[in-house]
């Protein structure tokens, strides 16, 4: 989404960041999404909060972007990466290759991006039995399976030279951030939050103009082999995210977002919409969670499987939890009806 897009309240709070020293700079993706929002921090010693992906085009635009504001890609100190999504990722270890900068990360996510080629493989591999086991067809999941080796080409290993926690504090440019792990859309979102100036920096963990998915993946550390309930675990996040005191949050995707308590409530409240109408779907009789995606979506549900899966599934968990709906996982293929 180009910077183009942000309305007159985004653009405002945009200027007043860059006022403080906090630069947004669109850099182009092969995605539908569009444009990552990667943000120049100012200072002694200049700091990148995420990368872009893996390609020439992206490394240009950056390198021009950086241009415009005075800045070459050897200025860069330190590079502090969100979250694992290749978006975000994708150019880290090519940019501490060229500028010397210091790649920052959560400890969880350090041997993401350390081992990133058997990572994305097992998260392939995991989405593939996903698929098969919520009701997609064979040569749908095989497909998608046999892409997703192209898709990783937008990605590539990194190495964290400098490993933050959860709850610490980490130094990027002339700005102490309060650092806070808020999985949910992916297992290691981090936000940075800027307590002096009210500013968040928030990856793609609350969007302005759309709702982030949680998407299923295998958490990060110890697993004991159960379904991953990403969305359960988002909206703790989003509330956890709600009782900070901020007057921006700058987003990986279009706008700020400069009520963030605001957006949060009615995220949570569309979570809930969301799950009745699922629900409401139900009503036919036992269904997998793809037959419900075809339900609501029609081919999109096709074209986007295993976005769509993560969508159904996870509103089934908070339906599962509160004990409307029951999971019958006595075959291969699980399905879901009405408690």
């Amino acid at each position: 989404m180009s910077a183009t897009t942000i309305d007159a309240a985004g653009l405002a709070a945009l200027q007043r960041s860059a006022s403080q020293g906090i630069h947004r700079i669109p850099i182009p993706t092969p995605f539908a999404i569009g444009d990552v929002g990667v943000y120049l921090i100012e200072g002694d010693a200049p700091a990148l909060v995420d990368a872009g992906p893996n390609s020439a085009t992206a490394l240009g635009a950056l390198g021009l972007r950086l241009a415009e504001r005075g800045y070459a890609l050897t200025d860069i100190a330190h590079l502090f990466i969100t979250h694992q999504h290749i978006d975000h990722t994708g150019l880290a270890g090519e940019i501490a290759a060229r500028s010397g900068a210091q790649v920052v990360a959560l400890d969880v996510l350090a041997p993401v991006l350390r081992d990133w080629v058997h990572h994305s493989e097992q998260d392939d591999d995991d989405a593939f039995l996903l698929m098969s086991r919520h009701g997609v067809e064979a040569h749908v999941a095989e497909a998608l399976h046999a892409v997703a080796s192209i898709v990783r080409g937008w990605g590539a290993p990194a190495t964290v030279g400098q490993v933050v926690i959860d709850g610490g504090t980490v130094r990027l440019g002339d700005h102490d951030f309060d650092v806070h792990w808020r999985p949910g859309h992916s297992p290691s979102d981090t936000i940075l939050h800027d307590t002096q100036r009210g500013i968040v920096i928030a990856g793609d963990h609350l969007l302005k103009d759309i709702s982030s998915n949680a998407v299923i993946a295998r958490p990060l550390g110890r697993w004991d082999g159960s379904r991953p309930k990403p969305l359960v675990q988002y909206r703790e996040s989003l509330r956890a995210t709600r009782a900070l005191e901020a007057e921006v949050v700058l987003g990986g995707h279009g706008g700020p977002v400069t009520d963030h308590r605001e957006l949060i409530d009615a995220r949570l409240a569309e979570h809930e919409r969301r799950a009745e109408q699922f629900l409401d779907i139900l009503g036919g009789g036992p269904l997998t969670a793809h037959e419900i995606a075809t339900a609501k979506w029609g081919e999109v549900a096709i074209k986007q499987v295993f976005l769509t899966l993560s969508e159904v599934i996870g509103h089934l968990d908070l339906l599962l939890d509160a004990g409307v709906v029951i999971e019958d996982r006595s075959e291969h293929v699980i399905r879901f009806a009405r408690a």
